[in-house]
């Protein structure tokens, strides 16, 4: 049974706008802003969208947080097609599937800063606003629907999982429609934990350089109304793994990552030539790039066009997965290849992969595939196909 990707939408450091992220994805304009808001005397870049986030309008608590607003920014994207799909299906077939690794916990350090220095918990303080199921129970709450609605924390590939979650969900039957996706904000909890685990760098990321020192963490969502019905991109393959080679280090030989892409390659029906774009995972860590490499290059070879956009959004955790999903559905659709942002200095010691120059008006880009590796070797992979 083929899965569609109906109606796309994102909000990131590119913008909210599909124009703008066109753009800066061909071009590689970065849009990471150095801040130190969530490492006090220690600016980092950071991908934080800088744009103004629609205010949250039902009543309790719990909804307020900076994630719902979010995901409200985007939510207002697609808002057509999903009235439209309430309108056919009702709103009992339809469902929410979010993917998050931090939900509304940048606003309960807020408030637990408030506590802090008072020693009063402020009244508007509700623990639910963290839970992980928060932002897909905050969706399904907004549109009134009725079908299956819960969340997806795997790390960062949460956002991917919700996309993979979706299809098994219209496959089954249970629903006509889901709204997929991820939805993550920046907080303090992911910057210094990041931190602690020196992942982090200090100047913009740089993925596949030898000079690369680590990730810049973003924030953003990516989510899609996906149906059975015909639309201008379908989710052709899913390919998961996980190989819990350690808690946060991925493992060096790349089998899991290996296995994920053949896996995806197998469920769409293709052989890896293909395939003419690779969203790579690309956190410019040491050992994400090397694993990577080494993975794309058995897999497909040094020949596939493909690139990192972290450089452009930050690793946004719990969104990753689908914000990357979008940026192929924009690229699949608009034809064109992400640009690779780095400064173009190989790291002898890792397979030489294709990276892409940003290309404009490719003509036969049909399928793209993208990477996401989380903590605990928690790996997938998705294959888009433009209809």
């Amino acid at each position: 049974m083929r899965c569609y990707l109906n109606a796309m939408a994102m909000v990131s450091a590119m913008g909210d706008s599909r124009q703008a992220a066109s753009e800066q994805l061909s071009s590689g304009d970065a849009g990471l802003t150095l801040s130190d808001q969530f490492s006090p005397g220690q600016p980092l870049p950071l991908g934080i969208y800088t744009g103004a986030l629609p205010r949250v309008t039902l009543q309790a608590p719990h909804w307020h947080s900076r994630n719902n607003r979010m995901a409200l920014a985007a939510l207002s994207q697609i808002e057509g097609a999903v009235d439209d799909a309430v309108g056919r299906f009702g709103r009992q077939r339809i469902g929410v599937v979010i993917g998050t690794s931090t939900s509304g916990i940048g606003d309960s350090e807020a408030h637990l800063k408030q506590r802090a220095a008072t020693g009063e918990i402020p009244q508007e303080y509700d623990y639910r606003l963290q839970e992980m199921g928060a932002t897909a129970a905050f969706i399904a709450a907004q549109l009134n629907l009725a079908g299956p609605v819960y969340g997806i924390s795997t790390a960062c590939s949460s956002g991917a999982k919700a996309l993979a979650s979706a299809r098994r969900l219209l496959r089954a039957g249970v629903c006509d429609a889901v709204i997929a996706g991820g939805v993550d904000t920046l907080c303090h909890l992911t910057v210094q934990g990041f931190s602690a685990l020196e992942a982090v760098s200090d100047t913009p990321c740089n993925p596949f350089s030898v000079n690369r020192q680590g990730i810049n963490i973003g924030e953003g969502a990516g989510l899609f109304l996906v149906t059975r019905e015909q639309g201008p991109v379908e989710l052709a393959g899913v390919g998961e793994s996980s190989d819990a080679h350690h808690i946060s280090a991925p493992d060096p030989s790349g089998a899991g990552a290996i296995r994920c892409m053949q896996a995806a390659l197998m469920d769409a029906g293709l052989s890896p030539d293909a395939i003419g774009y690779v969203n790579l995972h690309g956190t410019a860590t040491t050992l994400n790039d090397q694993m990577e490499a080494r993975a794309v290059g058995e897999v497909f070879g040094g020949a596939v066009p493909c690139s990192s956009t972290k450089p452009l959004t930050g690793h946004t955790l719990g969104a990753a997965g689908a914000l990357e999903a979008a940026i192929c559905w924009l690229a699949l659709s608009d034809g064109f290849l992400p640009r690779h942002v780095w400064d173009a200095q190989p790291d002898p010691e890792l397979p030489a992969l294709n990276l892409s120059a940003g290309q404009r008006d490719v003509q036969n880009l049909e399928y793209a595939l993208s990477n996401s590796f989380a903590f605990g070797g928690n790996n997938i992979s998705l294959i888009l196909r433009r209809t």
